[in-house]
């Protein structure tokens, strides 16, 4: 296994993970790959480690460049342990590598692992550290998903390492974006931004206002393809729209159902809307991942949701859903519920819960039915979609 070169001097030593397909409840349909970058200058630098399974194909890439005693630098951008769990295996090869790191990072890593014997060097936003022909400098993104994250910038080759920042899980046949279907790239960087980074906009707009300021023409991230050139500007936009809770005209119904009746309100619900030219994406939950939902989600103006009751309860796959989408914390968007119900009607006011949790407007009561919706139901509850589509 040879590493590859993605600026003079500069390496990509990671390794892909083309079999993985589920991320800590994160659906990855293609896979991932964990990027860590090999500088190579009067200091040698490596920029993150690897996912522990894969250090010795890590290690053998660097071996196919330097002797691994020869790294001077170790820096941990990021202490999750798809990035930091080959640290270990590396440092009982480099020896005298010292840890580059913020001071949450280095708490971390005492949390992770045996670090009495690592030589640590806490850094900070607007700290440098020189390595020959080039210097690198830190900006601190915490919460940009951990507390410990940072991204490192190096000047002299405009090249942003920003760890999770940017990332795609996807193992692709090319580390560059370009060299790869871009329709599908796009799509994975949405996917992980949607199902990662959305619950922390504000940190989001932090570290883009950071990187306006740097002139940058790659961006390295530590999951997927490489962006280059005119693509670096794209993804800091799309970033920004993310950010921000720019919708479409679009509306996402997620559904459960038990018999179809709930089916049956979900595919009028549709119709109604497709009436007034809004773009629908309609997903039953026994079929499609909440990853997928929630990539669904992130642009749409309009949250829809409905269920049906089991034991006195919404279905447990609704019930997970809500959850998860809780914990992402989408903003700015407007809810509706509906659902069918047996003999217990206010079971299905649940489903109004996440609305008032996560600030939605909701500016048209829920609509629920007993049993099999009439045709008198269906009526009213297109009638409130109407009412929806005005406000």
């Amino acid at each position: 296994m040879k590493a590859q070169e993605i600026k003079k001097d500069i390496y990509f030593v990671g390794a892909k993970d083309w079999n993985i397909r589920d991320f800590h409840g994160y659906k990855v349909p293609r896979g991932t790959s964990y990027n860590a970058y090999l500088i190579i200058d009067e200091k040698i630098t490596l920029v993150d480690t690897v996912k522990a399974p894969f250090s010795q194909e890590l290690l053998t890439k660097i071996k196919s460049i330097i002797d691994p005693t020869k790294i001077d630098y170790l820096i941990c951008n990021h202490v999750e342990m798809d990035h930091s769990s080959s640290m270990p295996a590396v440092l009982e090869q480099t020896k005298n590598a010292t840890v580059i790191t913020d001071m949450q990072g280095k708490n971390s890593l005492a949390q992770h692992y045996d670090t009495s014997d690592w030589k640590i060097e806490v850094v900070k936003t607007g700290d440098t550290l020189n390595i020959g022909k080039r210097t690198l400098s830190f900006v601190q993104t915490p919460m940009l998903h951990w507390p410990d994250s940072m991204v490192t910038y190096i000047e002299q080759d405009k090249l942003l390492l920003p760890n999770d920042g940017f990332g795609q899980h996807i193992a692709a046949d090319s580390i560059f974006a370009n060299e790869n279907p871009m329709d599908i790239i796009f799509e994975e960087a949405k996917s992980y931004y949607a199902n990662i980074l959305f619950p922390f906009p504000k940190q989001t707009f932090n570290a883009l206002e950071v990187l306006q300021n740097l002139e940058i023409d790659m961006i390295a991230p530590a999951h997927g393809c490489i962006w280059q050139k005119d693509e670096v500007k794209k993804i800091q936009e799309l970033y920004n729209d993310w950010a921000s809770g720019k919708n479409e005209n679009k509306a996402v119904i997620i559904y459960d159902t038990m018999w179809g009746s709930t089916e049956k309100m979900a595919r009028s619900i549709e119709l109604e809307l497709e009436s007034h030219n809004i773009k629908v994406a309609v997903k039953n939950l026994k079929e499609v991942d909440v990853s997928e939902i929630m990539t669904e989600l992130i642009d749409s103006k309009y949250v829809i949701i409905g269920c049906s009751v089991l034991n006195n309860q919404i279905l447990p796959k609704m019930a997970g859903f809500l959850n998860y989408m809780q914990g992402l914390k989408p903003h700015d968007k407007i809810g509706f519920s509906f659902g069918s119900y047996g003999w217990a009607k206010g079971v299905l006011d649940q489903l109004q819960q996440p609305f008032e949790a996560l600030n939605f407007e909701t500016p048209v009561d829920s609509f629920t039915c007993q049993y099999v919706p009439t045709e008198e139901d269906l009526n009213e509850l297109q009638n409130k979609i109407k009412e929806l589509v005005k406000k």
